[in-house]
């Protein structure tokens, strides 16, 4: 045993640096956090034993100073760092300099880190050492019949730093777009080309090491469905492996091989791109815990992070890690809106509650849902960094059990006060093609993304939850008011005129009229409709014969309905609009918060509809901003480097006829 660690640093935040926590806490090992001022009271925070603020926001300034994370560790008397992953758990300088300081390092050697840590370079590694690989492609002398060709940070992960590219024409500014968000995200802006597989199958093997020698392939996983090449549906064991004969044993040599090779210590993900017949090709190696280790723990029982931290101590593995049993789904939940092209989402999370989970951060019993969760219901989601809320895990005997497990989880999840992807992975997860196995890296585009990210509730859903809506607030307001009693809002002994509320739903406008008298409830488009219950929180319908049950949450300017018929977030129009709130047409306003990186038009150019204007990056990733129609750009409101609030008026596109 080299080290015994009493005092461990995360160097991380949110959902990864919550797991971390938890298994120091079942090893009796003490922790300290790090954090920027955004996430100041973050339950990471909340959680550990002792705190260190690092003054700032951006990432640049806060999570990837290695500088400022070594003197917080050594300042509150730590004896070993976790990266997590993402920000420097790939950095070898970081490792280096973690050595340097007397601390412990719970990551691989930094030489390991170096050699997977470039794409270009591990790749001529991986392919001396037998293990298949793609070819990479010199960005100079690529023609036509190398098309589509897949532009890759070396440094990057996450999705990060790619693009695909289907046209010579683009291939240079997608390749600057590339080094730029690359840059960004990692320090390190270098990219590089290799062919591009549309419909490969992504399917890596879980690595875990020791320095004694020991080299376990623990179980692969399958994370073929991907937007913008960052996973949000993971599993193990892969349905594809499952169905090809010895093509297992394959990948656990390739794996074991690839570790072997560059004297890897501690847990690590080879990654391989495979077709439906089994053959594969190295994509890379993370050295790190990966986002998706929770499927792997759940059907092997192991803690993942806990092995880190004895082999960081010196400790030896077992022999062989135990047998996977039974299956393993996990999803991303995200704060974004996958139909308006995956754009991410900030602002307060009021509510957020996932019924009948198991466990947090670590493996059910048997059977049941984990949810590993970087927010809980008040948390602000920060327009700094990754827009995800949570990771949400069904564990069960077998796959189809596993997945409607799943799906009902998050259909029955609160996510109130910011878009989610929820309703989307609830379509995958229920598809029929998804529940056959056959998932591949162009799962969107062969279903269609504009199906699966349709909202789960239907027209006449949103009907009834806008009409619960408009019932629960009009028993809100009874319930304040000092006169009335228990007299219904708009009951008339005779007809009269009847109640309306109007509010907006996902941009579409839905006027709810409904009159109370002694027969019961009559609201208009709605026959067949009886009112059974009304509390400011709970609306119970019998529609046709069924009752349905509303549950009603109301916040400033926004009422969030839940049922199982799907989940409703409804924004109140006001009676009277303020003026101070109109804009301009043909304004373009932000989307969301975030920082102008590049503009490429100037006042008085004649734009075409859908031609980049600027350029902005939040959460991590770059966003493109288009001309709404054909015109002139008639003003420009930002420049590079200008921070900005989400509906702040960018730029203004006049038709050229006014």
């Amino acid at each position: 045993m080299t080290a015994v660690i009493t005092t461990l640093l995360v160097a991380n935040r949110g959902e990864i640096a919550r797991r971390v926590l938890r298994t120091c806490r079942t090893l009796g090992i003490s922790t300290v956090a790090v954090h920027s001022d955004a996430d100041a009271g973050a339950p990471h925070v909340r959680e550990a034993d002792a705190a260190v603020h690092l003054p700032g926001t951006a990432p640049a300034d806060t999570y990837l100073r290695s500088d400022l994370l070594i003197a917080a560790a050594l300042g509150a008397g730590a004896d070993a760092i976790h990266p997590g992953y993402g920000f420097l758990s790939e950095n070898a300088a970081f490792a280096r300099a973690v050595l340097d300081a007397g601390l412990t390092w719970v990551g691989p050697p930094p030489e390991a880190v170096e050699q997977m840590g470039s794409k270009i370079e591990s790749k001529r590694l991986m392919a001396d050492a037998g293990v298949p690989v793609l070819a990479e492609l010199d960005p100079a002398s690529i023609t036509a019949a190398d098309l589509p060709v897949l532009v890759k940070a070396s440094a990057g992960g996450g999705g990060r730093g790619m693009r695909v590219v289907r046209s010579l024409d683009e291939l240079a500014s997608q390749m600057e777009g590339a080094r730029s968000e690359a840059a960004s995200a990692f320090g390190d802006g270098t990219v590089f080309c290799e062919p591009y597989l549309a419909t490969g199958r992504h399917i890596e093997v879980q690595v875990m090491c020791d320095a004694h020698g020991t080299v376990w392939a623990v179980g692969e996983r399958e994370c073929s469905i991907q937007r913008r090449h960052q996973k949000i549906v993971e599993e193990s064991p892969s349905p594809l492996v499952e169905r090809v004969p010895g093509m297992r044993d394959e990948l656990f040599a390739a794996a074991r091989n690839a570790a072997k090779a560059i004297g890897y210590v501690g847990a690590g993900t080879v990654e391989f791109l495979a077709d439906d017949d089994g053959r594969f090709y190295f994509l890379e190696m993370n050295t790190r815990l990966q986002v998706e280790h929770p499927v792997t723990e759940c059907v092997t029982g192991l803690d993942l992070v806990g092995l880190q931290v004895g082999v960081a101590e010196g400790r030896p593995l077992p022999a062989g890690p135990p047998p996977s049993q039974g299956h393993a789904i996990e999803v991303r939940l995200y704060a974004e809106d996958p139909a308006a092209d995956w754009r991410p989402h900030s602002g307060t999370l009021h509510r957020f509650e996932v019924p009948g989970v198991a466990t947090e951060f670590s493996v059910p019993l048997g059977t049941g849902i984990r949810l590993d969760s970087g927010v809980v219901s008040g948390d602000v989601v920060s327009p700094h960094y990754d827009p995800m809320l949570a990771k949400v895990i069904s564990l069960a005997p077998t796959r189809d059990v596993a997945a409607r497990a799943l799906a009902a989880a998050l259909t029955r999840a609160k996510a109130h006060g910011v878009t989610t992807n929820r309703d989307l992975l609830v379509r995958v997860l229920t598809h029929p093609a998804f529940l056959a196995g056959d998932t591949d890296t162009a799962f969107f585009d062969r279903h269609g993304l504009d199906t699966l990210a349709a909202p789960l509730a239907a027209e006449e859903t949103v009907q009834l939850s806008a009409l619960a809506a408009a019932l629960s607030a009009a028993a809100a307001n009874r319930a304040s008011a000092r006169v009335q009693g228990r007299i219904p809002s708009g009951w008339r002994n005779v007809v009269a005129q009847p109640q309306r509320k109007r509010f907006t739903v996902g941009g579409t406008e839905h006027e709810v009229r409904y009159r109370l008298t002694r027969d019961g409830l009559d609201a208009e488009g709605l026959a067949g409709v009886r009112l059974v219950e009304v509390t400011p929180d709970t609306v119970v319908l019998d529609v046709t014969g069924l009752r349905r049950r509303f549950a009603v949450s109301s916040y400033p300017g926004l009422s969030c309905v839940d049922s199982p018929l799907g989940s409703v977030s409804l924004v109140p129009v006001e009676r009277f609009a303020d003026p101070a709130t109109q804009v301009a047409a043909g304004s373009l306003l932000a989307p969301m918060p975030g920082t102008v990186v590049r503009v490429a038009a100037a006042v008085g150019d004649r734009v075409t509809s859908g031609q980049p204007l600027l350029w902005l990056e939040a959460m991590k990733m770059q966003h493109q901003v288009n001309a709404p129609a054909d015109g002139v750009l008639t003003e420009l409101g930002v420049a590079a480097g200008d921070q900005v609030e989400v509906g702040r008026v960018l730029a203004v596109v006049s038709r050229e006829e006014s």
